[in-house]
């Protein structure tokens, strides 16, 4: 270059991403749902993260929670009902290098999803999931969802709900293999950005279980324990997520639980006097399918002909 020594080279900076690198379209959800804030922390998330938005993928089926890859500016799959987890392993398996989440909901998860939601949870591939569950389905105009609880009216039981709410907790932690389990309110900004995170920063499985509320259909539901803080119970500890003295005091009822107590983790799970909130599980050592599966990506096509072969010779007569 004219007037710069030959051997003179532009030292480039990393790139710095800022919140509106991960904001794609504007959210169209309802005002006062409880998604705003959850999509903020998951950009807030990727943004402390300092994620490439080209390297991270947003994954959904179908319902409110779902519109969620609209709203970020990276790649993102809109799936089929329930099929939101068998996208996101597809894609993880076939692409480690992607930070995948997933955002689903207690309809699209728990009901037509289940069979996938368990064998996700068993294969703990390293995907962020996060369940918004507002105990009904809301894009399809309130009927019962799995959660829906017995005393709230719907389209589909205008008396109420016939059966008891499924407990996702209960159901996560009896699943075998399972390696990071917490629950939050999406109303609580400090304490959902807390668990976010440390569900994005663990490798494997991160179900995250968010009471979502929904102003439109079941205002009641999210109102009512707003409005009695003593129903939830704060759980902390050195090995889950640690808040300062003005979070705690939020919260009537608080524990130190140790997320590697998969029993424990089981009997707050179980307790029906509070619902728990924070990491209830946490086994970083759980085996992770993605590691299995991606094994051989880097095989030319004349090597994975001579394996195929290979194996189809053990079926020459």
């Amino acid at each position: 270059m004219f007037g710069l020594k030959g051997d003179w080279s532009l030292e480039v900076k990393d790139r710095y991403f800022t919140l509106q690198d991960y904001c794609g379209a504007e959210p169209r959800w309802c005002t006062g749902c409880g998604d705003h804030g959850i999509l903020a922390a998951v950009h807030r998330v990727c943004r402390d993260a300092q994620i490439k938005p080209e390297k991270t993928v947003a994954v959904s089926g179908i319902g409110c929670s779902s519109r969620l890859p609209h709203y970020m500016n990276t790649y993102g799959f809109h799936g089929l009902h329930g099929r939101a987890l068998p996208v996101a392993c597809g894609i993880k398996s076939r692409r480690p290098d992607l930070d995948v989440w997933v955002a689903t909901g207690d309809g699209d998860c728990f009901s037509i999803g289940a069979a996938h939601w368990i064998y996700a949870l068993r294969y703990n591939m390293d995907i962020t999931l996060l369940v918004f569950d507002n105990g009904i389905y809301g894009l399809t105009k309130k009927q019962t969802s799995p959660t829906t609880p017995l005393d709230v009216p719907t389209n589909t039981h205008p008396s109420g709900a016939l059966l008891p709410p499924l407990n996702p907790l209960s159901v996560t932690l009896g699943v075998t293999n399972i390696s990071f389990v917490a629950q939050i309110v999406d109303w609580n900004a400090p304490l959902r950005h807390e668990v976010i995170k440390k569900a994005h920063e663990h490798k494997g499985t991160s179900f995250v279980r968010i009471i979502q509320r929904c102003p439109v259909y079941v205002e009641s539901i999210g109102k009512s324990l707003q409005d009695n803080p003593a129903r939830l119970k704060l759980i902390t500890h050195e090995k889950g997520v640690q808040v300062d003295d003005a979070l705690k005091r939020l919260f009537p009822n608080h524990a130190e639980h140790d997320p590697s107590d998969l029993a424990a983790a089981r009997a707050l799970a179980q307790d029906e006097s509070a619902l728990p909130l924070g990491i209830l599980y946490h086994n970083p050592d759980a085996p992770r399918y993605d590691l299995m599966s991606s094994v051989g990506l880097g095989m030319s096509v004349d090597d994975k002909l001579a394996g195929m072969n290979k194996a189809l010779d053990h079926f020459a007569i």
